[in-house]
């Protein structure tokens, strides 16, 4: 049994404690927040036994075994790095961090301690996106030459959001671009080459970008996000003898459309899974702790930090800066 802690009491930090319990090995045992009015109430909607006004004090908590951090993302590597410094292992939000930095701290610190640490890319724990994965590997579709995907929202946004403020990470590209781009090098890898533009606020944060990216297979990921429109959130793997299209909502799907070249038709690929949402990777880090594995092989380290590699380059190009990145 994981015995959870949750930082944070936001959206997806009550989605999280949701879904962990319809699990049977996972149970969500003690919130934390800054307001301990906010961890109450928290506590006393989702039946949470322990509820604490101070981070520290719940990764003290012998009781809790594994922290999930929910925070904004400006505040993951704080919040993750308390945590593994109590010698708790984590559970932490996309992005990981701001930036490729922080995530490297959180990394080696982790290794230091002998801790698990994984992004929580729900994502890469998918079974559908799992199945889509080996099918490429296979070669079900020849060599990948193109992936396509957008992730865009409505908005608008006020000037006070989060989302509008850079020292919060805020813009489009770390709230929802790290979906096609982590999807995108969860098919071919990191990029050789990352070519972006975009329209930023008057804040200085990215509101719609354009990212693409470049292989030296010649493959090539055109990939959108922004915050002025709602887009499609599909995605598209072609290769030299097939495709495979991810329906809306392609970051979770149910199922995929396999088109190759050789077959009358196309098939539709589904998988059998009893678990759903958040429940996929709160049961692989629960397999991980109960393997003793310091790390997740369906989401590496090594991925995430290459993620924000790009991610940070995608920045760098367009223009966005955060208070927290180091000087030039």
């Amino acid at each position: 049994m994981a015995r959870w802690g949750v930082v944070a009491t936001g959206g997806i930090a009550a989605r999280f404690t949701q879904d962990v319990a319809e699990l049977d090995n996972a149970q969500v045992v003690a919130v934390a927040s800054r307001n301990e009015a906010s961890a109450k109430e928290f506590a006393d909607r989702f039946g949470v036994a322990r509820a604490y006004g101070d981070r520290a004090a719940m990764f003290a908590d012998p009781e809790v075994d594994v922290v999930y951090v929910a925070t904004p993302h400006s505040a993951h590597r704080e919040a993750a790095g308390a945590a593994l410094a109590a010698g708790k292992p984590v559970l932490c939000e996309k992005p990981f961090t701001l930036n490729v930095r922080e995530a490297q701290e959180l990394v080696d610190l982790a290794r230091e301690r002998g801790l698990f640490l994984m992004e929580a890319m729900w994502t890469y724990c998918n079974p559908v996106v799992r199945r889509l994965v080996e099918l490429v590997r296979d070669g079900a579709i020849g060599e990948v030459r193109s992936v396509r995907a957008d992730f865009g929202v409505a908005g608008p946004f006020a000037p006070e959001h989060r989302m509008r403020n850079p020292a919060l990470g805020g813009g489009a590209l770390l709230d929802l671009g790290v979906y096609p781009v982590s999807f995108a090098q969860l098919i071919l890898g990191e990029p050789a080459r990352v070519q972006a533009d975009a329209r930023l606020s008057p804040e200085g944060v990215d509101v719609n970008t354009g990212m693409l990216l470049g292989w030296e297979s010649g493959a090539v990921a055109t990939l959108t996000c922004g915050l002025d429109g709602v887009s499609g959130t599909r995605a598209t793997v072609t290769g030299t003898r097939g495709r495979i299209d991810l329906p809306e909502g392609f970051f979770d799907p149910d199922s995929f459309v396999l088109h190759r070249a050789s077959a009358d038709g196309p098939e539709v690929v589904r998988a059998d899974s009893a678990l759903h949402g958040l429940q996929h990777e709160a049961a692989e880090v629960a397999a991980c702790l109960a393997a003793g594995r310091t790390e997740s092989a369906l989401v590496p380290l090594a991925g995430t930090l290459a993620v924000l590699r790009t991610l940070d380059a995608v920045r760098e190009r367009i223009g966005v800066r955060y208070p927290q990145d180091a000087p030039r």
